[in-house]
């Protein structure tokens, strides 16, 4: 009797161990990606002008994967972890041996709800005004609830810049208007060093059967030392499916830049962020707004890249689905600063064409084909008659489960 009961007991406790997980869903996804690309004249210089410091002829790798556990219908644990390396590089596991320590860990939150109450606490991706504002993983608090969302993110503590503490409060709201979404959005940025930055802005998304519209409008306001900040910008696009086969989409922005830095006003639009790193991420055009090759010579030069300032720039595309598994676009960017960085050089940073074929090789795996010219204007090349102009030409292979 006594071997049976603790026979019992054993598998009682095996039992306990074992049945949370049971009811719990293990989830694993990922991305996976390999690129090569040759960028040119993107810092302003040339061969003539004895430049070309920045040039670039790269191939690198980038694979995230994904874990969630799902342990009830109201409770859910977030994974995402990063592995980078540029091929043949000591710093990563590009070169020989690929034994380096190259693992970052880009998300880890809880995801539960509280009744009409969803919660997210830890380290997540968030996105503010399409990226203009910001777009980039941070630690904090997200709540949403009936169309309403809060978020709490903390982007310095305590010494990482002169001891500063730099947070991040932002309350929006979605009115769902059938075909029309309406979020109006207050963000607010609290800085120890008694600056203070808030953003006052409306998205509005339209989807009018084969038309796709959208907008952000968005005044910055705050001090900045003893200046007052006095920012706004402007954005729309819109994509037109004329056909299965056949698209035409476009956008434009003009957002301000400061046009006397002695007047006690700072017209110049900010993003968020730390010095280090400025949180705002918004990809536009290939050369000038960085586009998929993004971590090499990043933006041609006086370009403000994916924290987008003191700029207005527009685009005009079309995308063209010949045939299955393939699509091929082309689009025209013409961009130029609305504020001198110079005493005396032009703003204009020129046309830009882009090219893009992306093919499914395999069901799940795509390879992307790119080429870009930019036609430089003077503030791209410093107003040096021979610089040559940037160009890039690259692939990308990728896939996601």
């Amino acid at each position: 009797m006594k071997k049976l009961f603790i026979a019992v007991l054993v598998t009682l406790i095996g039992l306990a161990f074992t049945a949370p997980s049971f009811a719990v869903e293990h989830d694993f996804g990922g991305y996976w990606r390999v690129r090569m690309y040759t960028q040119k004249n993107f810092d302003g210089t040339s061969d003539e002008s004895g430049g070309e410091q920045d040039d670039v002829a790269k191939a690198d790798t980038r694979t995230r994967l994904f874990y969630t556990a799902t342990i009830n219908d109201n409770l859910k644990f977030v994974n995402a972890f990063e592995m980078d390396a540029d091929w043949g590089s000591s710093t990563s596991y590009g070169d020989i041996g690929a034994d380096a320590v190259a693992i970052e860990v880009k998300n880890t939150y809880a995801d539960f709800n509280l009744g009409a109450l969803n919660a997210k606490v830890g380290t997540q991706q968030t996105v503010i005004h399409r990226g203009f504002v910001f777009d980039d993983a941070a630690s904090g608090v997200i709540l949403a609830s009936n169309g309403v969302t809060a978020k709490y993110l903390k982007f310095e503590e305590n010494g990482d810049n002169a001891g500063d503490d730099i947070t991040a409060y932002s309350l929006s709201y979605t009115a769902d208007l059938d075909t029309v979404k309406l979020t109006p959005v207050f963000t607010y940025i609290d800085d120890d060093n008694s600056d203070s930055v808030w953003f006052a802005g409306l998205d509005v998304d339209a989807n009018l059967g084969g038309t796709s519209l959208w907008g952000t409008f968005v005044y910055n306001g705050g001090e900045d030392g003893s200046d007052d900040i006095k920012a706004w910008l402007v954005a729309a696009g819109g994509t037109f499916k004329l056909t299965d086969m056949f698209n035409i989409h476009g956008q434009a922005f003009y957002i301000t830049g400061d046009d006397d830095a002695a007047d006690g006003d700072d017209e110049e639009f900010s993003v968020i962020g730390i010095p280090s790193r400025t949180g705002a991420t918004y990809y536009w055009s290939e050369i000038m707004g960085k586009g998929i090759f993004d971590m090499g010579a990043c933006a041609s030069n006086n370009s403000p890249g994916t924290s987008p300032t003191n700029i207005t720039a527009a685009n005009l595309g079309v995308t063209v689905v010949p045939m299955e598994k393939l699509s091929l676009s082309a689009d025209l960017w013409y961009a130029r600063l609305n504020e001198e960085v110079a005493p005396g050089l032009d703003e204009d940073l020129g046309f830009e064409i882009d090219l893009k074929a992306t093919y499914e090789l395999v069901d799940g795996l795509n390879l992307d084909v790119v080429g870009a010219y930019l036609f430089a204007g003077d503030s791209t090349t410093n107003d040096v008659a021979n610089d040559d102009d940037p160009w890039e030409v690259g692939t990308r292979l990728s896939l996601s489960f």
